[in-house]
């Protein structure tokens, strides 16, 4: 690939977008309830244009929104990142009636989209998933709705409609580009099959609460009263997560496998378990991924458009490290049919190692984003701060520090870029650059946001200080949407197979 620099409207449109995040964004975060949807923030980001972009932009025009947001407002960021990873699904596989009915919605921000992939067993190792879709015994299964035609949740509360509308750079305000984000068929090789998870948390036991019923920490039962809104994040065991929810080792977890059990000559029903699901158990809708052909392996799963109201669809609450929308679903013969399928049947695998693609670099800005801030933070603290006769820049202990810094995070930042511009362009090594980009910003803020807790001393420590936020938060996506020893894996075995192919040509 050629050396890669933005444009300086590309520059300016961040800028703006940072300004935004701090001026009408944080204020909404500092106001929500930790651990659970925040609706009016969401709301807002469709206000201003941003999560329709979703649908019309490129991979790089993620990585942007994603870094900007994060440096401003980690919550919002990560409302933004949610709402694209569970509709995704939706908008590159789903049809007509699928995108027309929730696309319009996840855009203005009155319906929220989860993706849910991870459960107890299957976090890294997704194509091990074993929430089961069965065959319904029934031959007149017909499609389930909701009871009013919605999802049961009402109008997003906080959107305005009359807010600024954010274009991309050097584009209109309705950015009717022809470029979308959407994975190109074939994008990530079977190789990568054995490899990452995607989109949620996934791993502890859990499960739902039969009865329609949300409990545990945090649980609001008002949400779920008659059908449960659920919602995730999603992963793996700490090789990886799902994209969207979260990962994690539960081999000694009990758990029930989840299974799409075929119902007459189109229906089945989804028996078991999701966890680490990013906003759940409050999300409008979840892209549910279930097992359609058993012993089949990643070429036996199917991806279904499951509206949070369908009956025995339940949840619960978790609590984390640093507060997220996330919990596990149940699922007690959930029915679904041939028309809430995305894509085609026993082809789910790929619809979620599309949706890795094209997030995965984005997360590496997420990472950057927040690097950034720990970095301008410890910039202007070594600055002002007297010590040893001097400003604590003028230690060459100090600043050596933070030139490190500086350069880690740069090299992140165009790594991220570089896998982002080859998504766009149609590259090849797509997964190679997505992993390898994911893998060095998320370690790379690690480094950075801990570097900068040491040289700010014990006051970054102190509940409410940046970097105290940015030090909880900083830790997950090196776990989530595949962890750093996922990527390794995925960045040999992409090395290894263009070995072979080179070799294979060359005999």
């Amino acid at each position: 690939m050629t050396a890669f620099s933005l444009e300086p409207a590309q520059l300016t449109w961040c800028e703006e977008l940072r300004a935004l995040a701090a001026e009408r964004l944080r204020p909404l975060a500092e106001t929500g309830e930790p651990g659970r949807v925040n609706r009016p923030l969401v709301a807002e980001l469709g206000a201003l244009g941003l999560l329709p972009r979703l649908f019309t932009s490129g991979a790089l025009d993620l990585c942007l929104m994603r870094e900007s947001l994060a440096y401003a407002c980690t919550e919002a960021e990560t409302a933004l990142a949610l709402q694209g990873l569970g509709a995704h699904p939706v908008h590159a596989h789903g049809t007509e009636v699928q995108r027309a009915r929730w696309l319009p919605r996840v855009g203005d921000g009155s319906a929220v989209a989860a993706f849910a992939l991870s459960e107890p067993g299957a976090g890294s190792d997704a194509a091990a998933l074993t929430l089961r879709a069965d065959p319904d015994d029934r031959t007149d299964a017909a499609a389930p709705a909701a009871r009013d035609g919605s999802t049961g949740v009402g109008p997003a509360r906080g959107s305005d409609p009359g807010g600024p509308h954010l274009p991309a750079p050097g584009e209109p305000a309705d950015t009717g580009q022809g470029g979308s984000p959407t994975g190109r068929p074939g994008s990530l090789p079977d190789v990568v099959a054995s490899g990452g998870s995607v989109g949620s948390w996934a791993g502890g036991s859990g499960g739902g609460e039969r009865g329609g019923r949300v409990e545990g920490p945090g649980s609001r039962p008002d949400v779920v009263a008659s059908g449960g809104s659920l919602g995730p994040w999603a992963g793996g065991p700490g090789s990886g997560e799902s994209a969207g929810a979260w990962a994690s080792d539960a081999s000694s977890e009990q758990s029930t496998a989840l299974a799409a059990d075929p119902d007459g000559r189109s229906g089945w029903r989804l028996t078991g378990e999701k966890c680490w699901i990013s906003n759940a158990p409050e999300a409008d809708f979840y892209t549910v991924f279930a097992r359609t052909t058993p012993g089949a392996g990643a070429r036996g799963i199917t991806a279904f458009l499951v509206p949070a109201d369908r009956p025995g669809l339940t949840g619960t609450a978790l609590d984390m490290l640093s507060p997220h929308p996330i919990g596990t679903l149940g699922f007690d013969a959930v029915p679904v049919t041939a028309d809430d399928v995305l894509g085609e049947r026993d082809r789910g695998f790929r619809v979620a190692m599309d949706t890795l693609n094209l997030f995965r670099p984005s997360v590496g800005a997420f990472a950057v984003g927040m690097a950034q801030a720990a970095l301008d933070a410890t910039l202007a603290h070594t600055s002002a701060r007297d010590a040893f006769g001097g400003k604590l820049r003028d230690l060459q202990a100090v600043s050596h520090q933070v030139a490190e810094m500086a350069l880690r995070t740069e090299a992140a930042r165009l790594m991220v870029y570089a896998a982002a511009t080859a998504y766009d362009t149609g590259a090849g090594d797509v997964p190679q650059r997505a992993a390898m980009a994911k893998l060095l910003a998320t370690e790379t803020a690690q480094y950075v946001v801990d570097r900068a807790v040491q040289l700010h001393g014990a006051r970054a420590l102190r509940r409410g200080h940046l970097l105290e936020h940015l030090y909880r938060e900083v830790r997950a996506p090196r776990v989530y949407e595949g962890a750093s020893e996922v990527q390794r894996g995925i960045i040999a075995k992409e090395l290894y197979r263009k070995q072979d192919l080179d070799k294979e040509a060359g005999a």
